[in-house]
């Protein structure tokens, strides 16, 4: 079989957000509820729907080809894998928490304490590298509640936006890898599935650029063209038609995501006016 068999979570928070990259790269396929593998009709690949702790090792033992998984699950699994793109998106980090009523002036608070914890081989590589000595309790879930009900005197685990730590009556003191949903790939594919694989990534980052960009629109006097330029480089530079009003023109140009409102304030102040913000669908540098 030529189509390259690309993994991603069947459930949980990086599905949607996978499905929904492929989907914008024009691949169109089945995603039902139940669905555990599924052909494109208009591209050579077979999507599988796995368990996201089990993708790294089903693509190291070439039973998929790549996959869409998170940075963290890559590094706890250690699997001899590449990451072929970091794919922007499932944002968070993999962070150390103690009670919050607990002072913290350092990594020795940790000396002689259990943690609790989903990922023990990046928390034991931590704590050597740091010269901490410290007891690893390994659980599957529901980690932080591990020091209320006496488990644990600390925990390490995944955070987005910190609530359900502060709901367990934690605080984040230590971040200890920052990770995002990454696309990964087997070191030894055939090259008919290497070429897939490419034409695959040229999709993706059409797709990745365009979010990362907004196409910006809009009308200036003349004599402000220099300053705006320098404001609005556009991929070279900004494009400048004329309008019916003489002394007026209209500027297109792309801006980064990024540094959008930043500059929003800086081309009013160059005297732009009826600004429009377009977002980008998709984008080939």
């Amino acid at each position: 079989m030529n189509e390259l068999k690309i993994a991603v979570q069947k459930s949980g928070r990086l599905n949607e957000s996978s499905k929904k990259l492929l989907e914008e790269c024009g691949l169109k396929f089945s995603n039902g509820t139940g669905v555990l593998k599924s052909t494109a009709t208009n591209f050579p690949v077979e999507i599988l729907f796995l368990r996201d702790d089990d993708i790294p090792q089903y693509v190291e033992q070439g039973v998929a080809d790549a996959g869409i998984v998170g940075e963290n699950i890559v590094a706890e699994k250690k699997r001899d894998i590449r990451i072929v793109e970091k794919l922007g998106f499932a944002k968070c980090h993999l962070s150390l928490a103690i009670p919050k009523e607990d002072e913290y002036h350092g990594l020795e608070y940790f000396n002689g304490k259990k943690i609790a914890t989903s990922y023990p081989e990046i928390l034991s590589d931590y704590l050597r590298k740091n010269n901490i000595i410290a007891e690893i309790e390994e659980i599957s879930g529901s980690v932080e509640i591990a020091p209320g009900i006496g488990l644990a005197d600390a925990v390490c685990d995944i955070v987005s936006s910190g609530s359900t730590l502060m709901t367990n009556g934690l605080k984040e003191v230590v971040t200890i890898l920052k990770s995002q949903a990454v696309l990964v790939a087997s070191k030894n594919l055939p090259q008919k599935k290497v070429e897939i694989l490419e034409r695959l990534l040229f999709r993706i980052r059409a797709v990745k650029n365009a979010g990362e960009h907004k196409y910006i629109l809009l009308n200036a006097p003349e004599s402000a063209v220099p300053k705006i330029a320098e404001i609005l480089p556009g991929m070279k530079s900004p494009t400048i038609l004329p309008l019916v009003e003489k002394g007026w023109v209209s500027l297109h140009s792309v801006v980064r995501e990024d540094d959008f409102w930043e500059r929003i304030n800086m081309l009013r102040e160059a005297g732009a006016e009826g600004i429009l913000v377009i977002p980008i669908e998709k984008m080939i540098k």
